[in-house]
């Protein structure tokens, strides 16, 4: 999961990059496409084509929906939002994997990690700024949407993982991504700058890598147990913004995601008491 928030990072910064010049739904394209040809030849070396035809399409057309509103919703946050900010409200997206984890997948969520993760959205809370410009900024709600959506495909990695491949779930998800992105992408197609293509290329292989790594954590480990490492993006994200940007994030960001990472890490904490309970 380290590997995979690091890779995520810079994956990120490029698409705040891209996304300077391209739309949201082309940047999403770009982010598929550059993505693709790798995962083609790792699953098919690594597998062969049958594996990646017999599988679960209805879950993975699910979560190929959820891809592409997310990446796009989260190209549209980054783009107006510093990465710290937008990282800070998508922490979000643990405390949901964490509720989410009860109902959809059968794993006990007792009542003080509920309590948590109430007041991990109290964090949020502060972080949209309710009496301020945050609560009515599209850029927010879009970065919120887009954690929504991811944490919702967290979890049917979990269910996918019982019965699909690795290399099934993520060569799909790309797919589905590229085409579903630009369809929607056409109409508004920006032609590519030459000097792009660099950044076109790394954003393949840093978002290959870390959709590997991402998704090897949820189908190894125990979903409620791994999503708060995702709170480490954090670091990467001050350190992007102030190298790259020159931009650091405000008292109010650093209070809220200040609640929402203690949430996480009483999460966490709770989740490895439960599992030393269960085998002592």
């Amino acid at each position: 999961m380290l590997v995979a928030v690091l890779m995520f990072s810079l994956m990120d910064a490029l698409l705040k990059l891209l996304s300077e010049h391209y739309p949201p739904f082309q940047v999403a394209t770009l982010r598929g496409i550059s993505s693709l040809p790798f995962v083609l030849v790792w699953a098919i070396a690594s597998t062969g084509l049958k594996p990646l035809l017999k599988v679960r399409w209805p879950l993975h057309l699910l979560r190929g929906v959820l891809g592409v509103g997310m990446m796009a919703a989260f190209v549209y946050g980054v783009n107006r939002l510093p990465l710290s900010t937008t990282y800070s409200i998508f922490f979000i997206a643990p405390l949901l994997i964490t509720a989410l984890s009860g109902p959809m997948l059968g794993e006990q969520v007792g009542p003080r990690r509920w309590v948590a993760i109430g007041i991990g959205l109290l964090g949020v809370v502060v972080l949209l700024r309710p009496s301020g410009e945050g609560m009515l900024s599209l850029a927010a709600l879009a970065v919120l949407g887009a954690s929504t959506a991811y944490a919702i495909s967290a979890i049917t990695v979990r269910l996918l993982a019982r019965t699909d491949s690795t290399q099934a779930m993520m060569l799909w998800l790309m797919v589905m991504i590229t085409f579903g992105s630009g369809a929607l992408a056409w109409s508004g197609w920006v032609p590519l700058r030459g000097e792009d293509w660099w950044l076109i290329l790394s954003l393949g292989v840093f978002g290959t890598v870390g959709q590997y790594a991402i998704t090897e954590a949820f189908r190894l480990g125990e979903a409620s147990l791994i999503a708060p490492l995702e709170y480490t993006a954090l670091i990467w994200g001050v350190i992007l913004d102030l190298s790259l940007w020159g931009v650091l994030p405000d008292s109010i960001t650093w209070v809220g995601a200040a609640i929402i990472v203690a949430s996480g890490l009483y999460l966490l904490r709770r989740e490895r008491v439960h599992t030393e309970a269960e085998h002592p």
